[in-house]
């Protein structure tokens, strides 16, 4: 067995620092739509991958993977989102035992109108503390991260990039 390589001083401040991160930045994002949005973090993001996707939809199961969510957990919000008339489950077409996720207008309208203020949380957090170069590092540094967590690519940044439209966070 080989022996434990404990982090340096330097490495252990840096662990302390981005698990603060990691801690404030969520309740800080799900806070603010809560308060203006009625929404938690996780349905924004449910909300905002469905209207990214041709035809605003997804499989239950693809949905959960992407928003890294036990599929329990999201059919929780999608009957949420269901009962607001933001949302509606279909049966797939293709082999008709699975669900798939629909994003309704008034889904897409609440979520459009939500955007803003999550957009402006976000620069004012985050784009708007750092460099030109400091935000070109963070983004290396979260591509060679999530590279390590997410080897397939089953991610909403990955999912964003093969095709949808972003809606810039």
């Amino acid at each position: 067995m080989e022996p434990t390589r404990w982090l340096t001083d330097g490495e252990q401040e840096v662990w302390q620092r981005m698990l603060a991160v990691l801690t404030l930045l969520p309740a800080e994002l799900d806070g603010q739509l809560q308060r203006d949005a009625d929404l938690t973090h996780f349905g924004y993001g449910v909300l905002a991958l469905l209207s990214e996707t041709p035809g605003r939809s997804r499989r239950m199961s693809e949905l959960a993977a992407l928003v890294n969510g036990s599929q329990s957990r999201l059919s929780h919000l999608v009957g949420r989102l269901e009962r607001r008339g933001w949302v509606r489950r279909e049966r797939a077409d293709d082999d008709g035992r699975g669900s798939v996720a629909v994003l309704t207008d008034a889904g897409y309208a609440h979520l459009a109108a939500s955007a803003p203020g999550h957009v402006a949380l976000v620069r004012s957090l985050v784009f708007d503390a750092l460099t030109p170069t400091q935000m070109a590092q963070l983004g290396e540094i979260t591509a060679a991260l999530l590279a390590r967590l997410s080897p397939t690519g089953d991610c909403p940044a990955n999912a964003r990039r093969r095709g949808s439209a972003a809606d810039g966070s």
